[in-house]
């Protein structure tokens, strides 16, 4: 069974996952990693959600604001190894009510063309394609997506 803590960035195993994410995103993204890596930045995130099976970190994700009313979802990873088991939609789902209860009421994130996995997740959980905003407006390789709350 998936048990999830909400925690934030100072988390080891948050920071552990984070850390193959990053490595995952550098091998998919190559010449566009520097790009991507800015904007990815977890060192101070307040909310954060790690997901355990038996005791093994198993799935990450967090959100921060964007602007007023709107939060966005970062960091969302499982290791390949646990992919397919639904534990992305129950980090995302919880990440959702975090922020329901924080009093957002719509989430936005980007992801990269290259991770088909993640944009099967998203659609699958009900997030609508957007136009690029902020600072993925104009790049190719991005794709944005919303959810009203």
């Amino acid at each position: 069974m998936i048990n999830l803590i909400r925690t934030d960035s100072s988390n080891e195993d948050y920071r552990k996952l984070v850390l193959e994410l990053d490595k995952d995103l550098a091998e998919r993204d190559g010449d566009d990693a520097p790009f991507f890596a800015q904007y990815n930045k977890s060192d101070d995130i307040k909310y954060t959600i790690v997901a355990y099976d038996d005791g093994i970190p198993v799935g990450s994700g967090a959100i921060k604001e964007y602007e007023d009313g709107v939060v966005e979802v970062k960091r969302m990873y499982v290791p390949p190894v646990h992919r397919g088991k639904g534990i992305a939609s129950v980090v995302l789902k919880d990440l959702e009510q975090w922020a329901k209860e924080l009093g957002y009421s719509k989430a936005i994130l980007e992801t990269g063309k290259k991770m088909p996995e993640a944009i099967r997740v998203y659609n699958k959980n009900g997030y609508a394609l957007i136009p690029n905003y902020g600072q993925y407006a104009g790049v190719e390789e991005s794709v944005c997506f919303e959810k009203f709350l």
